[in-house]
């Protein structure tokens, strides 16, 4: 088990505890990095139920999953340089060259590096005081490669029907 995939030390644990009581709808990976700690451990240390992991190993199934969604979600990839957000839907995928690649006619597209997913998070948690339901993609050394917020209508309320197929992803991967 390398460092990153390690549960964080006691005191690291409280620290972060602290920190998300603190500020309970915020920035994990902002928290994260004040506290000197891996986007994982941050996810690690949610308050019960707000954060369900499964292993990276069920990566190409649970996009079968995702990509059977009605509806455009929201892709996100958050760096320290930035937060890039596209909205569409999620298209299928095969692999090949090493990568798992997604090609259709939406705007979310690429090649996925999906042998370095380590872990998959079910999270569901209060964002800037709404709910907010989410997959995310963790990699090996902690750290978040991207993540996939079910859908809002114009009326800015989760999508009903996807926040349906969240929870019963989720609920397998607490399982």
């Amino acid at each position: 088990m390398s460092t990153a995939e390690q549960a964080p030390s006691a005191d690291l644990g409280e620290r972060l505890k602290q920190a998300i009581a603190a500020d309970p709808g915020g920035v994990l990976e902002e928290i994260g990095r004040r506290e000197g700690a891996p986007y994982r451990a941050v996810l690690d240390v949610l308050p019960d139920g707000q954060a369900v992991a499964a292993p990276g190993s069920s990566f190409e199934a649970l996009w079968a999953d995702l990509a059977a969604w009605p509806g455009e979600i929201t892709f996100i990839v958050h760096t320290r340089d930035g937060v890039f957000e596209t909205r569409g839907t999620i298209p299928p995928g095969t692999v090949g060259r090493g990568y798992f690649n997604i090609h259709s006619d939406s705007p979310i597209g690429g090649h996925i590096r999906f042998e370095r997913c380590a872990a998959i998070y079910f999270v569901d948690r209060p964002f800037f005081g709404r709910r907010s339901c989410s997959v995310q993609f963790v990699n090996g050394e902690g750290e978040a490669m991207f993540k996939i917020f079910v859908g809002r209508g114009p009326d800015r309320e989760l999508d009903p029907a996807q926040v349906a197929l969240f929870e019963a992803m989720k609920a397998k991967a607490a399982a």
